[in-house]
């Protein structure tokens, strides 16, 4: 090779080194036949659902009024040949703590194949109302905790961490912020650490917004959707995570 070839590659090398790389496509969640899907959180994945029927797959009434109600009749649609199983076992009033107390049972047990997480708005909530004391260190740690043990029962899992939210109107004012800031990074925090799905509901919900609507058309009072904020809830979700 002469100099002239010599140089001509090198500056062809460097060059390409200052090209943008291409964004490495996410893997696809590949949907199994028989799967079982299960929604885990708070009183927003609650949604009023019916505890006597918890335990039938796929029932109306034990889905709630909230996005797993609309999930799950988009998701049975979409994929009728597969045969899926979708639960909702959200409890309302519920933090990190109370999710680790009922996880084998409400969790584990139902050896979910896609497991979906919104928790975090109680955290803060209960501790602005004086009933908590759990810092955001303790909800980052107890959360990193919940899911590492998630993980070791259940290897082959598809976890996805939905972002908590909240909308600055009814209960939500300047009392919540910044902490509550400070927890939702955290939940992105966890999420990137176990190798989640994230689904950005906060950013979401602030386009939104941003766009011209009132935040209490979303949530009336800051927090529990309305039905066209579940309807956006669950149009995300299925973007995130691609089913």
């Amino acid at each position: 090779m002469n100099r002239r070839d010599l140089l001509s590659l090198t500056a062809a090398g460097s060059a390409a080194s200052l090209l943008p790389c291409p964004a490495l496509a996410a893997p696809a969640v590949k949907l199994e036949k028989g799967a079982t899907i299960l929604f885990q959180g708070d009183s927003i994945t609650d949604a009023g659902r019916d505890r006597k029927t918890e335990g039938n797959a796929n029932h109306p009434a034990m889905l709630g009024r909230g996005y797993p109600f609309h999930l799950a009749g988009q998701l049975l649609t979409d994929h009728a040949a597969l045969g899926l199983s979708i639960y909702n076992r959200g409890i309302s009033g519920n933090k990190v703590p109370d999710l680790e107390a009922r996880w084998q049972q409400d969790c584990l047990a139902l050896k979910p194949g896609i497991l979906s997480i919104l928790i975090g708005v109680n955290d803060i909530w209960h501790k602005l109302n004086g009933n908590y004391d759990g810092t955001p260190e303790v909800y980052r740690d107890g959360f990193t905790a919940l899911l590492e043990r998630t993980k070791t029962a259940l290897p082959a899992v598809t976890l996805v961490v939905c972002e908590p939210f909240v909308l600055r109107c009814g209960a939500v004012n300047d009392s919540w912020f910044p902490e509550f800031e400070t927890r939702r990074s955290f939940a992105e925090e966890v999420a990137k650490a176990a190798g989640a799905i994230w689904v950005p509901f906060q950013a979401k919900f602030d386009e939104a917004v941003k766009a011209g609507t009132e935040p209490a058309y979303w949530a009336a009072d800051g927090v529990h959707p309305t039905q066209a904020g579940h309807g956006l809830m669950a149009k995300v979700w299925r973007e995130a995570v691609g089913i």
